[in-house]
């Protein structure tokens, strides 16, 4: 039996951090130029640098996407770039199109290579050809099931490594290369400006009668014709590991660090307890599906797993998240029952909140009292993002934790 490496994604230092601490076995990331998610916050070199830094420490590897479909405009830019990245050490680099591939080659030379979703690999004789490009990871097509990809497992070299999607949000799109996008605004999909045209909402125009919109219904269910439902694979574990899947990567670069340590925290949890036999599974199965939904969702779907999805995977009624916690900061020090933070959403003086622990315990706590770090002025409400935070609890916290609340209409 292969033990599926845990891929988390990371926007930020901050968030590659907290995906170290909350159980990942790797984090994939982006620079500043060549991946997929340019509204991203990305990372500079030096921040590169110090969260592979971060990350090794903890035995954790760093993969870093450079997986636009380039034009000749790019090629220059994308040569220097892996330069860089020779210089800087990743584990590897996620890419997709081939002179991209070239490229890392010819100037990253010592960096591991894998090829990305976005290269539409769907069958065994692609994952030999790159096989025999010097390739020995190949991320699946979405539109895989599991047999198929049981399949391509049982027809590529054994030191091969398959790494599939297990969670996240889902492209209308063929292995995530949409058109809508550019098509709609000139923002190129391929390019990493996405502009997620597929959660808008569609009415039909009739060409003689400009000005006249017809909504778009489907069984009186609504107008989100593109707008599908998050894969989650939390209860299909060990079909996955049985499929040969070598890395469980969940989706979401642009996501926030709860998001990253709850789907970091019960994957990690749930792998290891599949790997330990049917039972523990089933006993952490529970506790599982109630903490990933803690984290933000449109509602869950297995995608292609199990074969082609129908209309029950997509949401035709809303475009919006649903949020069950809100984030409120990352605990960077403390001191006895007090936590220095850097506030992301408003808390009060006397509320109850979460101290959310890598080891999979949420604690309840009352908010003491919350002071200005910079200032030392009280307060009794923290309103403002991104404000430097002493906040006494009335429960002990350690560095790393993550403090949350329930969303108002959770309460």
């Amino acid at each position: 039996m292969r033990k599926p490496e845990l891929l988390i994604p990371a926007s930020s230092l901050e968030v590659l951090k907290t995906a170290v601490m909350f159980g990942a076995d790797a984090v994939y990331i982006g620079g500043e130029a060549f991946g997929l998610r340019a509204k991203a916050k990305n990372f500079t070199p030096d921040e590169m640098r110090e969260g592979i830094a971060f990350a090794h420490e903890h035995g954790v590897k760093v993969h870093v996407t450079a997986n636009i479909l380039a034009h000749n405009y790019d090629l220059e830019g994308a040569a220097k770039y892996f330069r860089e990245l020779a210089e800087i050490k990743p584990d590897a680099i996620i890419v997709a199109d081939p002179g991209m591939l070239m490229l890392a080659k010819a100037n990253c030379p010592d960096v591991e290579i894998h090829i990305s979703t976005q290269a539409n690999n769907t069958n065994y004789m692609t994952f030999r050809f790159w096989y025999d490009q010097g390739i020995r990871r190949v991320v699946c097509a979405r539109e895989l099931s599991l047999a198929e990809i049981k399949q391509i497992r049982e027809n590529i070299p054994k030191d091969m490594e398959i790494e599939c999607f297990i969670h996240g949000a889902m492209c209308i799109s063929y292995s995530g290369r949409c058109l809508l996008s550019n098509y709609f605004t000139g923002r190129d999909a391929n390019h990493g400006a996405c502009t997620h045209p597929c959660r808008w909402k569609y009415a039909v125009v009739e060409e003689s009668r400009p000005g006249e919109y017809l909504p778009v219904y489907e069984n009186e269910r609504g107008t989100y014709i593109f707008n599908s439902k998050d894969l989650c694979m939390i209860e299909h574990i060990p079909e996955m590991i049985d499929a040969g899947i070598d890395s469980f990567k969940i989706e979401g670069r642009m996501k926030t660090a709860l998001y990253v340590a709850t789907v970091a925290r019960t994957y990690r949890k749930a792998i290891d307890a599949a790997l330990q036999g049917k039972e523990k599974f089933e006993e952490i199965l529970p506790w599982a599906g109630e903490e990933i939904s803690k984290c933000t969702y449109r509602q869950f779907t297995t995608g292609f797993y199990f074969g082609k999805p129908d209309e029950t995977t997509q949401i035709y009624d809303s475009n919006t998240y649903i949020n069950e916690y809100i984030y409120l900061g990352i605990v960077n020090q403390i001191e006895q029952n007090a936590v220095y933070i850097e506030q992301r959403n408003k808390f009060s003086v006397g509320e109850t909140i979460e101290i959310m622990k890598p080891d999979g315990s949420n604690v309840e706590t009352k908010v003491v009292s919350i002071q200005n770090e910079e200032t030392g002025e009280m307060m009794e409400s923290a309103p403002h993002p991104q404000q430097k935070l002493r906040v006494e609890l009335d429960r002990p916290a350690s560095v790393y934790d993550l403090l949350r609340k329930k969303a108002p209409d959770q309460e």
